[in-house]
């Protein structure tokens, strides 16, 4: 008989609770970023079609732009439904405090991101005969990819840890 009834913290944290817990996360967190997607290419897209930018340091620009919408949408969006942070539960110091680790994430994010998307689009010439505009949203496919893994686990380990 174990005459601790509470299980080891580190074998709880890999129980299958937990796991089916990060699981329906993950899940709400690609909802949330598929609508984050969306505003971040097509706020991205307008940027590009208006000033006729589709490489380069003035792409980085713009894709800091557009992604920090999308970012403030995404805070709000993981807070209130996929990590379950209740408003009326955080005191103002406390949702401050989460607010700056969500946002040191967040630029982080946004270094990948933008380095990734003007690194392909500056870097590599535009194959088949595709549009500038074009190669900018497959670059920028790929560097959503690269930033959705480092956000999730920096929301998850570090912004809204229970």
């Amino acid at each position: 008989m174990d005459i601790n009834p509470v299980p080891n913290p580190e074998v709880a944290r890999f129980s299958k609770e937990w796991v089916a817990r990060t699981i329906k996360q993950f899940s709400k967190f690609i909802i949330v970023g598929g609508v984050n997607t969306g505003i971040d290419f097509l706020i991205l897209n307008v940027l590009m079609y208006v000033t006729s930018i589709n490489s380069g340091p003035m792409l980085f620009l713009l894709n800091c732009i557009s992604f920090s919408v999308a970012v403030v949408n995404s805070y709000y969006m993981n807070k209130r439904w996929t990590f379950k942070e209740a408003a009326a539960g955080l005191e103002d110091k406390k949702a401050t405090l989460q607010f700056s680790k969500f946002f040191i994430v967040s630029v982080i994010g946004i270094v990948i991101n933008g380095t990734i998307l003007t690194g392909i689009t500056t870097l590599i010439p535009a194959p088949f005969g595709i549009g500038d505009q074009l190669w900018a949203n497959v670059a920028k496919l790929f560097a959503t990819g690269a930033s959705l893994v480092w956000n999730f686990v920096g929301y998850k380990l570090f912004v809204f840890k229970k």
